[in-house]
């Protein structure tokens, strides 16, 4: 073999060892698997969803959370997640919840009540009057709207509104014990405790009357000195330990109520009376 023909091989073989790697490489990276893509997350199933809401507020929030995570788009994540935030008091999460159901399905009547609830229930009723009053023009044979706006334009001192919207709320469904509730808890707050007992004995009456219904009465016999019949009340529903708060705190109210010396009792609102025997009835899931 020549000289120049050597040269020439052993050029050739430095050439074909240089791009072996890179041939190889490349043959490796097309037969190789691709990685599998996740599993997409799916829904919860009816049943699921129906376990989930006879748990507790907080259960409930994070299961709505991961539902309303996976589609943002589902109205009825969106309301039962801003459900679960009001119960447990993150007012303000709960109606920007609400209202995000709106931008998709504005005609979400649902929704419109939850804002409302949210907005009341952080002592700032009049910015969910609106998405009332607009529940209520849609559902004209549904007494909810109308008892809901009932405590806004109470909150807000639109006295004779509030009146206006609970008695349609009992034309739509006479003696209906969440309505008659929220207008003897406006009575109590006037200092009206007769006409309170008395609205309160026809809604524990009914036989969807709640157990909050009947807290309330026994606190409007608490508060006239009838503390037998208020005791007897809490104990059915309460355990020993709140019911001994209970009386405790209605014993305090009836005994500032007759020393002259202490001045003009201050009125009895909602707010200033013991958790477990007051609400805004409508507020309730």
């Amino acid at each position: 073999m020549s000289r120049t023909l050597c040269l020439a091989a052993t050029l050739s073989l430095a050439v074909t060892a240089a791009f072996a790697p890179a041939a190889h490489s490349r043959a490796v990276t097309q037969t190789a698997p691709a990685p599998e893509a996740p599993a997409p997350r799916l829904p919860a199933d009816a049943a699921t969803r129906a376990a989930y809401e006879r748990t507790d507020a907080l259960s409930r929030s994070v299961f709505w959370g991961n539902e309303h995570a996976i589609n943002p788009m589902d109205p009825v994540a969106g309301v039962k997640m801003a459900q679960a935030l009001r119960e447990l008091g993150q007012f303000d999460r709960a109606a920007e919840t609400a209202e995000s159901v709106l931008t998709v399905q504005p005609q979400n009547t649902a929704a419109m009540m939850e804002i409302g609830r949210a907005h009341i229930a952080r002592g700032q009723a009049f910015y969910g009057i609106a998405a009332l009053e607009r529940a209520r023009d849609a559902t004209r044979r549904d007494w909810q709207p109308l008892s809901l706006l009932g405590v806004a334009y109470q909150q807000v001192r639109r006295f004779d509104d509030a009146n206006t919207a609970w008695h349609a709320a009992l034309a739509l469904s006479p003696e209906q014990p969440e309505v008659l509730t929220n207008i003897a808890i406006a009575r109590m707050g006037s200092g009206n405790m007769a006409e309170a007992e008395t609205l309160l004995r026809r809604a524990a009456a009914q036989p969807n009357a709640s157990l909050q219904v009947r807290q309330n009465l026994a606190l409007a016999l608490g508060l006239q000195g009838k503390m037998q019949e208020a005791e007897t009340i809490l104990r059915r529903d309460l355990p020993p330990e709140l019911v001994d708060q209970n009386l405790a705190w209605l014993a305090q109210r009836t005994q500032q109520a007759q020393e002259p010396a202490q001045g003009t009792q201050a009125p009895v609102t909602a707010a200033s009376v013991p958790s477990t025997a007051r609400s805004w009835d409508s507020l309730n899931r």
